[in-house]
């Protein structure tokens, strides 16, 4: 079961700007689950290949919607400001209840050398827009077998892998694929024989965005494009897609989604 969970902090201390990049936010991550399970926290430390969750950037602009945000300052103390995880494995979010039960508004975590306190953690759709939680299941069962457009909205920076190189175009084969993948790694559902020969982009306003972090260059597209599924095309192989489509909301696309890249968000044309 996919959980797509928001939490509220606030800091004791100013956190430096340099400490709000996505290797800090994964170590901050890690620390949580560290608090209350020590040998799972190691394991996703360790874990190379499988990405059981992802993290956004942290969000201190107190709106509800998520942006891609270059830090150009340090957040003062006594700032709040929201965050956002996801889980995809079934199991983890059980083994992380004791944090989720036992929130101590004065127990710190640290991120770099600020202190922070969770003030509350978000899991229900009706509690922010960016919180959720729907089985696997579900999902499978409520994605339609008609749409053919698949409008998504890119929100931080995104690259895929190919080979020994990085690329920041989102084809729809490398985008689809991505999904195709930690659908079948997660859901125990498998979709089998998706063929993505039919989607092509309609519509597209992308730029790419250069994130430099401690001499590390990634560089990834953000902004907007639309999939459209043409041709002759079975019910079932719509609804696979669009069941991968749905499904991206909690898992991202391409590379480093544990550092806050690759969130990507389905929208429904107005």
């Amino acid at each position: 079961m996919p959980y797509s969970l928001v939490i509220n902090f606030t800091n004791t201390s100013d956190i430096p700007r340099g400490y709000t990049s996505g290797k800090h936010l994964h170590a901050l991550f890690l620390n949580l689950v560290n608090s209350v399970d020590n040998e799972l926290a190691e394991y996703l430390h360790r874990s190379q290949s499988n990405k059981d969750f992802t993290i956004s950037p942290l969000q201190v602009n107190n709106q509800n919607k998520l942006n891609w945000q270059k830090q150009k300052k340090d957040i003062k103390k006594g700032s709040s400001y929201w965050w956002r995880i996801t889980l995809l494995d079934d199991n983890l979010f059980g083994k992380l209840t004791p944090l989720w039960l036992s929130i101590n508004p004065k127990k710190p975590f640290h991120l770099g050398s600020g202190e922070l306190q969770i003030t509350s953690i978000l899991s229900s759709n009706n509690s922010h827009p960016w919180a959720n939680a729907c089985t696997y299941q579900d999902i499978f069962n409520d994605s339609s077998e008609a749409q053919r457009n698949l409008n998504f909205k890119i929100l931080t920076p995104t690259a895929f892998r190919q080979g020994k190189y990085d690329v920041s175009l989102p084809s729809a084969e490398i985008v689809f694929s991505s999904l195709l993948r930690r659908w079948n790694n997660y859901s125990n559902i498998p979709l089998e024989n998706v063929d993505f020969g039919c989607l092509f982009p309609a519509y597209f306003d992308l730029k790419t965005d250069i994130v430099i972090d401690n001499r590390n260059k990634f560089i990834g597209c953000v902004g907007d494009i639309t999939y459209k599924i043409l041709g002759d095309v079975d019910s079932s192989l719509i609804k696979q897609i669009n069941i991968l489509a749905d499904y991206a909301f909690y898992c991202g696309i391409g590379r480093k989604t544990t550092m806050g890249f690759g969130i990507i968000n389905r929208y429904s044309q107005k």
